[in-house]
């Protein structure tokens, strides 16, 4: 596969001397160490393991964890910049480390108990992979129209359903899974649990096939009676939707670095591929209409990127950021979506071809509109910011 080039490289403008020294380290990781691998794990459908254990021992899966408890003690705006620059080179890679960081840590930090953080920070920052698990068969958009019901035995819970698409879940140790303990008071009985691998009751199922991002694992869970001790409910019983709906605005923040990374990723590629390629006795990046192209794609990204740091920078300031996450996240896919087909009509009939890396980026791509609520989820979380409806 083709390496990256600095084409496209993020402004430093934008990032503390710090930060640049992060990004730089990611970067030249994702270059050096996960670029050769790509094909071979989308072929294979399996991230290897060595990856995920370099992810943990580099700091970049406790990322905002504190010190005292194993992380890194960074900020929110640090685990974007890791996703950004993963994704360039692997999606994949990229969504490994923001379902870990965006959704699960942050619940634990947010939600647990001392205890819980006592018990199961240090894990997830060392060597324990963490998954949510929300969706279900009839509960995508709907994300709370739950079928997975916990029932209540005074000093444990038994839960019984089925989870879909969660990703992570071939290597996760740790499950942030959401089930109903009152039926009766819909939504307000959802309850958020910590669920460890090893619970009895508790597997894990078939691994999907996937159209892209094929090395991320998504799988079914299977509850079957599945025990779960009281003292791993996080927040309070009934309040799991509160959990739910808080983490995955950040979360979605996260999905715009993924994208954005992706996009740059294929920017990269069309740019290096136009200089090369030649018709007409002169490379394609003498013509105007190609130049215009690539053009327009380089100021989109720029744009999409600028509405994801902005995003990130509010929740880190404490700021309010529910619409410019919902933003992010719909321009965002919309832009990778576009500049991974740009990519593949810059490299011609040899874009088509898996012997190149932008059909994979294409295919990558289609989640982002998709997954962490649809764009049409997020048109309509915009709409009502906009309108002051509630």
């Amino acid at each position: 596969m083709a390496q990256l080039t600095e084409t496209n490289r993020p402004p430093l403008t934008l990032l503390t001397p710090e930060e640049e020294m992060f990004q730089s380290s990611v970067r030249q990781f994702a270059r050096d160490k996960i670029a050769p691998l790509v094909r071979e794990m989308d072929e294979k459908g399996e991230f290897r393991r060595e990856l995920i254990d370099d992810f943990f021992r580099m700091e970049w899966m406790g990322i905002e964890i504190p010190e005292a408890l194993g992380g890194s003690g960074g900020n929110f705006f640090n685990c974007i910049l890791a996703i950004e620059e993963l994704s360039a080179v692997d999606p994949s890679a990229g969504v490994i480390v923001d379902v870990h960081n965006t959704l699960v840590n942050n619940a634990l930090l947010r939600w647990a108990t001392e205890d819980q953080k006592k018990r199961y920070l240090p894990r997830l920052a060392k060597d324990t992979m963490g998954a949510y698990a929300l969706s279900e068969a009839g509960a995508g958009s709907d994300a709370f129209a739950l079928a997975t019901v916990a029932v209540d035995h005074g000093d444990h819970f038994l839960l019984r359903g089925r989870k879909l698409w969660i990703s992570n879940a071939r290597e996760a140790g740790l499950f942030l899974l959401f089930a109903n303990a009152n039926p009766e008071a819909g939504y307000r009985g959802i309850t958020a649990f910590l669920v460890e691998r090893g619970f009895p009751g508790f597997e894990v199922g078939r691994k999907e096939d996937k159209l892209g991002i094929r090395a991320s694992s998504t799988c079914e869970l299977l509850l079957d009676d599945c025990r779960v001790p009281r003292e791993n409910v996080l927040g309070k019983i009934g309040e799991g939707y509160k959990i739910a709906i808080e983490t995955l605005n950040e979360g979605r923040i996260g999905i715009g670095a993924q994208m954005i990374g992706l996009a740059r990723g294929a920017l990269d590629h069309a740019i290096r591929y136009s200089k090369e390629r030649k018709q007409f006795g002169k490379a394609i990046a003498e013509f105007q209409a190609v130049q215009f192209q690539l053009a327009e794609t380089a100021t989109e990204i720029e744009a999409a990127r600028l509405m994801v740091y902005n995003a990130a920078r509010l929740r880190d300031a404490g700021q309010p950021f529910l619409k410019e996450a919902a933003m992010t996240k719909y321009f965002t896919s919309c832009v990778a979506e576009r500049a991974a087909s740009l990519a593949v009509e810059i490299f011609g009939g040899y874009g088509f071809t898996r012997d190149y890396p932008v059909e994979k980026l294409y295919r990558d791509a289609k989640i982002g509109k998709i997954y962490e609520g649809t764009s049409n989820m997020q048109l309509q979380t915009i709409a009502r910011a906009i309108l002051g409806a509630r």
